[in-house]
């Protein structure tokens, strides 16, 4: 993309070595080794719901994993090895490409365990758990899901929040979203494509220069809205600011820990794009719900029953319960990538807070510059310093201009330090 630019041999070696780290995660799709096919959903429907899912070790076995384990683990074994050779243990680049081989082991160890109980516990190492705690003594990603259940109820009583029906249809979906992602990739065909797909589990997904939406699920306005903001603009976003890196190639490519920032960013962009909706949340805070049931001992049906008791159908009670036990068996622990939205919108959000109370304004668009991690924003801020990272060429208007986006974070700051129980106590006689 950028072959214009004439590296020096410091920057040739980091380039080498982040290419070869993105050729070799190539292979690895987590999603498409833990999903379960059209089979087991048939088999579950066909029987009302009664029996848990036909899934176990054997199912996995039957479903070989697209690249040699074990020597995929050697060739990320290797390449860091040499990145320590090449670059030494405290090169700041180095030291996130080390870390991302490590990760990369750790997702191969955990698609080696689909089926038994280490894929659990691995993906909490990778994703997180519910019972996680922000920091000590706060409440934890389960409480946090509990609190947003109440308050979503308190206004789900009221007529007035209905969801407009939904009368889009995929093609028309498609068309709109291409419409409107032109305008913010540049009108020259061929920067984003957007089309619809059979195969997902969900309404729509995200690939590298592409939105790939569900054929037979229907949209309204809304919904559309959401996937621009959180398909389009974040995801497909961070993704071609990574591809546009001359040197850290790396950036294209997300390993776990990048989804946690990557999702948190996506759901904070729909907040402060009003995009988002009561439902869209609710969806939220019912998979990091779904992920605690099942962490504390919760098997497949019972997690199925809670979708149930939300009002929704069969089918859709199943793939809402079935993200949670992918990779896993009905009754094992979560595959926890779900708990993702949440904590990282979390994350985020008390970060861009930070920045803004800190003066460091200009850290927060560097969450765009590829699919970074939250940890790496200092070390991200030097290398744009050294010129090894380019700053994002796309990035949302809200992040373009932080003018808007600053005087936010300013007053939430402000309005953290206020008491909410004494206000409503006060404010009881004119509410």
């Amino acid at each position: 993309m950028n072959s214009h630019i004439v590296l020096d041999d410091y920057q040739q070696v980091i380039r080498a070595l982040s290419d070869r780290l993105v050729e070799a995660q190539t292979p690895i799709r987590v999603l498409d080794a833990v999903k379960w096919d059209e089979s087991i959903r048939k088999g579950f429907l066909d029987s009302k719901g009664k029996e848990p899912p036909a899934v176990d070790r054997a199912y996995y076995d039957a479903r070989p994993l697209a690249f040699d384990s074990g020597a995929k683990k050697l060739e990320f074994q290797n390449i860091e090895r040499d990145i320590t050779r090449q670059l030494g243990q405290f090169n700041p680049v180095g030291q996130i490409m080390r870390r991302m081989c490590k990760e990369y082991r750790m997702v191969i160890r955990m698609l080696e365990a689909r089926g038994t109980p280490d894929f659990g516990l691995i993906s909490q190492e990778l994703y997180g758990s519910a019972s996680d705690a922000f920091h000590a003594g706060d409440p934890t990603l389960a409480d946090l899901g509990l609190m947003f259940s109440d308050f979503l109820n308190n206004i789900d009583d009221r007529g007035d929040l209905k969801d407009e029906p939904k009368t889009l249809t995929a093609k028309d979906a498609v068309d709109l979203l291409q419409h409107r992602l032109n305008k913010v990739f540049g009108e020259e065909e061929g920067t984003i494509r957007v089309f619809e797909s059979d195969g997902i589990l969900a309404d729509a997904a995200a690939g590298a220069d592409y939105i790939k939406v569900r054929a037979d699920a229907m949209f309204n306005e809304r919904d559309v809205r959401a996937l621009e903001v959180h398909e389009g603009l974040v995801h497909v976003g961070t993704t071609l600011n990574g591809l546009n890196q001359p040197i850290c190639t790396f950036l294209a490519k997300g390993p776990p820990s990048s989804t946690v920032t990557q999702e948190g960013l996506a759901i904070l962009m729909e907040v402060i794009a009003f995009a988002s909706y009561p439902t869209r949340l609710r969806k939220l805070t019912n998979r990091t719900r779904a992920i605690h049931m099942a962490e504390e001992g919760a098997d497949f049906l019972q997690v199925f029953e809670f979708f149930r008791e939300q009002g929704f159908g069969m089918e859709e009670s199943y793939a809402n319960a079935s993200r949670g036990f992918r990779g896993s068996t009905p009754n094992g622990l979560p595959f926890t990538k779900d708990l993702s939205y949440l904590k990282g919108f979390i994350l985020i959000y008390n970060y861009i807070q930070l920045a803004v109370r800190k003066g460091k304004l200009e850290q927060i668009p560097l969450l765009f510059c590829g699919k970074a991690t939250l940890e790496d924003m200092r070390t991200l801020r030097q290398l744009v310093d050294e010129g090894l990272v380019v700053p994002p060429k796309y990035l949302p208007p809200q992040f373009r201009d932080l003018n808007a986006l600053s005087a936010w974070m300013c007053f939430s700051n402000f309005l953290n330090h206020l008491s909410l129980d004494r206000i409503e106590a006060d404010y009881a006689n004119i509410l």
